[in-house]
This record gives structure tokens, C-alpha cells and sequence, in this order.
């Protein structure tokens, strides 16, 4: 994955052979402290949502390396306790590189859960710019998660589309009738209905059309 400064990206993956990640409601939510400690730190998320087996961020790239003494595990280990333990001994850590923990700790906690081997997630993290000014990369709609879309002004639209895309996974998918329905994304938020977090809601209107009501 290649990251700038100052961009917004839809960061996504898969469970390997499209297998589910996750398995209740707890999942869900360990996930989620997942990318808080992980990914918040360089970036602010605008939108997410996760899906029985995969996930996506819409997320606004604000450093692309971090001193680890500012992160909050441990500039020598990675929490061994994740199942991770390992030398460490870079002054730095990358937005790719603490992406990667993320998803390795993840792993490991569910194959100890569910008694599985190897890899839960696909090998590649994608990380799709769509507000470049060297032009969107060609493939952000054109994946196994949605059909290409095409629109006038994409520096302009492309967040909108993708803020929109995320939250009406769920209903894309038939688990749900309405998007604010489905509790693991960042449409409750914007609706009102849960005072999550996760989301920078005053960043996001800076790119994004966002009901009144719900900032």
C-alpha cells in the first residue's frame, strides 16, 4: 500500500477464500479497538463498516510514520499477549506496518478462538486513494466488493460515493433492511443513534454531504 499525506483512502480486505472473520458480536467489537490503536493514530476515520468476512475505512491520512514511543504499545515488543510477541527494533513504525499488526494480532486471536490455522485475511490490503490529484486509481470500483462507478468529477465525487458505498454494504448484502440498522458501521453514528467514537464527524464534512442532524 502506498499512503500521502493529506489524502483520503478506502482501505478494505477479505477474508481468505472469502471466509468469515467474524464470529459474534465481541468480534465485532475487538476489531474495532483493533483499529483504534492501530490505524488512528495516522489517520482520521471518516466512515467504516465490517461485514461478516470483510471490512472497509474511509480514512484520511494525516502521518505515515509515527516514533513508537508515541504509540501506545511498547517501542521494544509488540503486545505479546495478542499472540504477537516479537523483536522490534525500529525507532518508527509505518501506517503500513502498524495496518499489518493489526491484522496478524486479529488472526491470531480468532484462529486461537476458533481453533483455526493459518490466514485469516487475504495477503493484500488495498488501499485505494479517491481524492488524488493525480487521478483515482483505476481499480477502486472495479473489485470483488463493488462495480465500477463512474462520475463527472471524481476528486470531488469520489468521497461522497465512497462515504455512501460503505454504509449501504450491509443492505447490499441483504442483512439488513435499512443502513442504520446495522450496528458495525459508522452510519448509527451519523444518524444519531450511537455516540461512537471512531469517526471524526467535523473532518468529514469537509468532504462528504452529511444530514444536520447528525454532526
Amino acid at each position: 500500500m502506498k499512503f500521502e499525506k493529506g489524502y483520503i483512502y478506502h482501505i478494505y480486505n477479505q477474508g481468505n477464500n472469502r471466509q468469515r472473520i467474524f464470529f459474534n458480536r465481541e468480534n465485532y467489537l475487538f476489531f474495532l479497538k483493533k483499529i483504534k490503536t492501530h490505524i488512528t493514530p495516522y489517520a482520521d476515520i471518516l466512515a467504516w463498516c465490517l461485514m461478516p468476512n470483510h471490512f472497509h475505512l474511509m480514512a484520511l491520512v494525516s502521518e505515515l510514520s509515527l516514533p513508537l514511543n508515541k504509540l501506545s504499545m511498547s517501542s521494544k515488543y509488540i503486545n505479546s499477549s495478542e499472540g504477537v510477541a516479537q523483536s522490534e527494533p525500529l525507532a518508527n513504525r509505518t501506517l503500513n506496518q502498524s495496518i499489518g499488526i493489526m491484522l496478524r494480532s486479529y488472526t491470531n486471536a480468532i484462529n486461537k478462538q476458533e481453533n483455526f490455522t493459518g490466514s485469516l485475511f487475504r495477503r493484500t490490503t488495498k488501499a485505494e486513494c479517491i481524492n488524488c490529484p493525480n487521478g483515482i486509481a483505476p481499480s477502486f470500483y472495479n473489485t470483488e466488493f463493488a462495480t465500477k462507478i463512474l462520475v463527472s468529477n471524481p476528486e470531488i465525487q469520489y468521497p461522497q460515493v465512497c462515504f455512501e458505498y460503505i454504509h449501504k454494504n450491509p443492505v447490499n448484502a441483504g442483512l439488513v433492511k435499512e443502513e442504520t440498522e446495522w450496528e458495525f458501521s459508522s452510519a448509527q453514528d451519523y444518524a444519531g443513534i450511537r455516540k461512537g467514537n471512531l469517526v471524526n464527524r467535523r473532518i468529514a464534512q469537509e468532504f462528504v454531504i452529511i444530514a444536520r442532524d447528525s454532526l
